[in-house]
């Protein structure tokens, strides 16, 4: 703790306040701190509304332009909004440069927020992951501002059994349907349940692809087995168009170290 030093004066003189606190009434610490707190809480809503009304804007399929101004009270709208377009493009690029557009999906845009949580850890774009990790089923967060929407869940493994040999691509490691905007996968129909990631050979991708259902969509029946599933087909079969959101991590064996992944 940093103690106050002492300034000479002249004796007999009453002693001096320290600068900062001179004039100062008892409650003038308290009313600084109200303060800051204010302006926090201010610059807090307002970063909140900014992403309500992207998201919104993103649940409704409407492109986000570089000159969209959402708030006129936002400040430098153009420039925040740049900002998510570069991150939108950065996820685009990681899915091609890693090849999960080509060899799992064509090329699309997203439109609605997907998180993939293991325990308290985020899956990102080529993030790695050991076996240990994903044992469990992870938490899954779907987006979306219209609650009558529903969406369908896949979780596949392009790279069964080995990434230089994947004649069991896809391997399908999840399938939910019906989960609901802005809800959790757990409240939509498991229709093939969770199988955690074991990859014996090579650095495995296991990606995470979410659809947009149609209001009167077919019952979705569970396939007969989980190898070479095919995601394009289930989509192109049960009327899912594009995907909405995709997301990937990086597996290998518990002790690999290195190894190949193409």
């Amino acid at each position: 703790m940093m103690e106050a030093k002492a300034t000479a004066q002249a004796p007999g003189e009453p002693p001096t306040a320290p600068l900062s606190m001179a004039g100062a009434g008892p409650g003038a610490g308290l009313c600084s701190c109200a303060l800051i707190s204010a302006r926090t809480s201010t610059s807090s809503s307002s970063s909140e509304t900014f992403r309500a009304k992207l998201d919104a804007a993103i649940a409704n399929e409407r492109d986000v332009s570089p000159y969209d101004e959402f708030s006129s009270e936002e400040g430098n709208s153009a420039a925040r909004n740049r900002e998510v377009l570069e991150l939108m493009q950065r996820d685009r690029d990681s899915l091609a440069v890693s090849r999960v557009i080509g060899d799992v999906l064509d090329p699309f845009t997203r439109s609605v927020h997907l998180r993939v949580i293991y325990s308290t850890r985020e899956v990102t774009n080529g993030c790695e992951f050991r076996p240990s990790a994903v044992a469990e089923q992870p938490r899954v967060e779907v987006g979306g501002s219209d609650f009558r929407s529903n969406y369908t869940l896949v979780m596949v493994d392009p790279d069964a059994p080995s990434p230089s040999d994947p004649t069991l691509r896809e391997y399908l490691h999840w399938l939910i349907t019906d989960i609901p905007a802005k809800t959790e996968a757990t409240h939509g129909q498991e229709i093939v349940c969770y199988e955690s990631p074991r990859p014996q050979l090579g650095i495995h991708r296991y990606v995470f692809v979410l659809f947009r259902q149609l209001p009167s969509r077919q019952a979705v029946d569970a396939p007969g087995w989980r190898q070479n599933f095919n995601t394009r087909d289930f989509a192109e079969l049960y009327n899912l168009g594009s995907p909405v959101a995709a997301v990937y991590f990086n597996c290998q064996r518990e002790s690999g170290s290195g190894g190949r992944r193409m």
